[in-house]
């Protein structure tokens, strides 16, 4: 374990997985977000529950004795701010304890990193994030899963499901984040940052 800090004002209260819903997409690039907030639940015994009132389904965990809120938008990846919002209104989380997960094509498979505001790189999820709460000012982790070969569409590649090495690479960089999950609830964004990006 990378390390097992105490809670931090700077730290995360609300982790949001992006993706969308339905079975056609459970295993598709795109639900990189998903399967991280998933790993986070399993790891750390919680049960998500649809929430009609956050449009989307979530659960509490505790990180090293700090609670935290995981939250899967329901409302497909468009409209992802909607149930950002919508939790984190209720629960009285300002954006700098937010941390958005998400899938990248600007990494290759098994590359996890940090950011910490800026663009949305193209991601509608992402995007739409920003423009509900009025700021870009929140965390993101970005999970790579690299670029379609030739002139494939993008479109059709994040929707597509990686193939069983890249879906290895996917789910090692996973589990490198969670390691550094204490880090980053704790606020120490510093160390969590160079762990992860001294990973291959």
């Amino acid at each position: 374990m990378a390390g097992t800090p105490s809670r931090d004002p700077s730290g995360v209260a609300l982790i949001v997985g992006l993706g969308n819903p339905g079975a056609e997409y459970i295993a598709s690039r795109h639900n990189a977000g998903y399967w991280f907030v998933d790993a986070v639940a399993a790891r750390h015994h919680g049960a998500f529950r649809t929430e009609t009132r956050f449009h989307g389904a979530a659960c509490r965990v505790d990180v090293d004795g700090s609670p935290v809120r995981l939250l899967k938008p329901t409302t497909f990846m468009n409209r992802s701010g909607l149930a950002v919002v919508a939790l984190a209104g209720y629960f009285r989380i300002p954006p700098d304890q937010i941390l958005v997960v998400h899938d990248d094509l600007d990494f290759p498979p098994g590359t996890v990193r940090l950011k910490s505001g800026g663009g949305a790189g193209g991601h509608n999820g992402v995007a739409d994030v920003t423009r509900a709460l009025g700021t870009d000012g929140y965390r993101r982790l970005r999970i790579g899963i690299g670029r379609p070969a030739g002139r494939a569409g993008g479109v059709d590649y994040v929707l597509g499901r990686p193939s069983a090495p890249d879906r290895e690479a996917i789910e090692r960089a996973i589990d490198e984040a969670l390691e550094v999950l204490p880090l980053m609830v704790g606020g120490d964004w510093e160390r969590a940052t160079q762990h992860l990006h001294s990973t291959a």
